[in-house]
């Protein structure tokens, strides 16, 4: 039986399976002077202009004092206990002369710009402002976050997107959360959710929680274009910029690719790199964001044969990457110190310095297995298929054998017969050869041999008797 400590534990150890939380920056509220064109908040003498066209939800947290204020044709104040706007006769004098102060526009914030949102792994850091770094795609929330916007706060977001919906887990809205899609559904479709939300999808809550413990994949891939289309690059002032998976730029600093077991738990290794080492005065500028991520796999490294779920630890510092790269080695060290106990069964680094490490064989064992599976699997599959006629053997071009060579005597290779050179018309044809006495007799012979060895040959055509050598 479970002690009341227990029961607690317990559900501190099923909360951190959970997913992140992402909290919404921007808001309208009056107070903000970020949200009026002369960038400071309203007075007595000024007068408050909000564009009649432009739909606006706005919070007001205390009363106002005003000119005169000219109202949209259709919006909302959201009044806080004792909020209002009062005219005040005349000029007010902690105002100066007064000018006409216009609420700017909030029409073009994007729900899947990734500069909007902040994020934390519990809503107690949300509010100690602990927050986490992520990789582009997953700083939109993800389809198992808890999207949070502030209680004293209101906001005008764009969920314009190429999806049907936008899933989420749950989403807050002026403290109250919903977790029922019908609930939301019904309060999208209130004066205020369509004052707050506008554009098409709609956004859904009602997902579940990621409840693998490694971790679960954000799923904001299929908006990749669109978040992407937010972000401006600057340029990277290191030797070999990395691009991690998930990001939209690329970053000087280092990547850490886990490889995982069964036992390795991604919430809890988090906590764990942030006190041991993001604590430490020399780390403060760091950024390190950590989550699950599907990379592609490739026979010899070449031919794509799937993907495989690892761990990535992205560590940038906005620089050149040297502190980023530092750490990582410190964070190397302590796999390879604690690797079994924290499920941690191999890993590799990148580096935007180039020096780049592997700290296991996990990886290439994994690609052989594969690649030697894949070619069993194709010869059988060729077998098989030669077997059953499916597939026939290409027919072998015939050799010819020596013995069919010693068979030719004076036969050609296209039939006809070897040419032995240029004719001899003296000797080939007996006819051209002239008449002379002696010639074809048995007493002369085409080849002597002289009695002091000399040979020589006969000229049928000029007799030496005859042949004249004077000039």
């Amino acid at each position: 039986m479970l002690k009341t400590p227990d029961v607690l534990l317990l559900l501190c150890l099923v909360g951190a399976a959970d997913a992140l939380y992402k909290q919404w920056i921007p808001n309208t509220n009056y107070e903000n002077k970020t949200n009026w064109d002369k960038g400071a908040v309203p007075c007595g003498s000024d007068i408050v202009q909000f564009s009649a066209q432009r739909k606006v939800s706005v919070f007001l947290e205390t009363a106002h004092a005003v000119q005169e204020l000219r109202l949209p044709v259709d919006g909302e104040f959201i009044l806080y206990e004792g909020a209002g706007f009062y005219v005040v006769s005349g000029p007010d004098p902690d105002c100066g002369q007064g000018v006409t102060a216009q609420f700017n526009d909030s029409d073009s914030l994007q729900w899947f710009d990734p500069a909007l949102w902040q994020a934390a792994a519990t809503q107690d850091e949300l509010q100690r402002r602990h927050f986490l770094f992520s990789v582009h795609e997953e700083s939109v929330p993800c389809q198992y976050d808890d999207v949070v916007f502030k209680a004293l706060s209101s906001f005008r977001v764009d969920t314009s997107s190429s999806q049907s919906n936008i899933p989420v887990k749950s989403v807050s809205v002026l403290g109250e959360m919903f977790d029922s899609r019908s609930e939301f559904s019904q309060y999208l479709s209130s004066r205020s959710g369509r004052l707050q939300f506008h554009g098409s999808p709609a956004v859904t809550v009602g997902s579940p929680g990621c409840g693998d413990p490694s971790g679960c994949e954000c799923g904001n891939s299929v908006n990749r274009q669109r978040i992407c289309s937010s972000v401006t690059c600057a340029s990277p002032n290191c030797k070999k910029p990395l691009f991690p998976v998930g990001h939209c730029c690329e970053v000087c600093g280092a990547i850490i690719t886990i490889h995982y077991a069964a036992s390795f738990d991604l919430q809890s290794y988090r906590q764990r790199i942030h006190q041991l080492f993001l604590a430490w005065p020399q780390y403060e500028t760091i950024q390190l964001g950590m989550s699950k991520v599907f990379k592609s796999q490739r026979l010899m490294g070449i031919v794509p044969f799937g993907s495989a779920p690892e761990i990535q630890v992205v560590i940038t510092d906005g620089e050149t990457g040297a502190q980023s790269e530092a750490l990582a080695w410190e964070i190397l060290e302590d796999a390879c110190s604690h690797g079994p106990k924290l499920g941690i069964a191999a890993t590799e680094l990148q580096a935007s310095s180039g020096n780049n490490q592997s700290g296991g064989n996990t990886g290439m064992v994994v690609g052989v297995v594969f690649g030697v599976l894949i070619m069993i699997t194709f010869i059988i599959t060729v077998v098989a298929l030669i077997h059953k006629g499916v597939v026939q053997m290409p027919s072998m071009p015939s050799v010819p054998s020596l013995r069919s060579f010693r068979r030719k005597n004076d036969t050609g290779d296209l039939g006809g017969s070897l040419d032995h050179g240029f004719n001899n018309p003296m000797f080939d044809d007996l006819n051209m050869i002239p008449d002379l006495p002696g010639l074809h007799g048995n007493e002369i012979n085409s080849i002597s041999i002289t009695q002091t060895g000399g040979v020589y040959f006969v000229n049928p055509v000029y007799d030496e008797n005859e042949t004249d050598f004077n000039a």
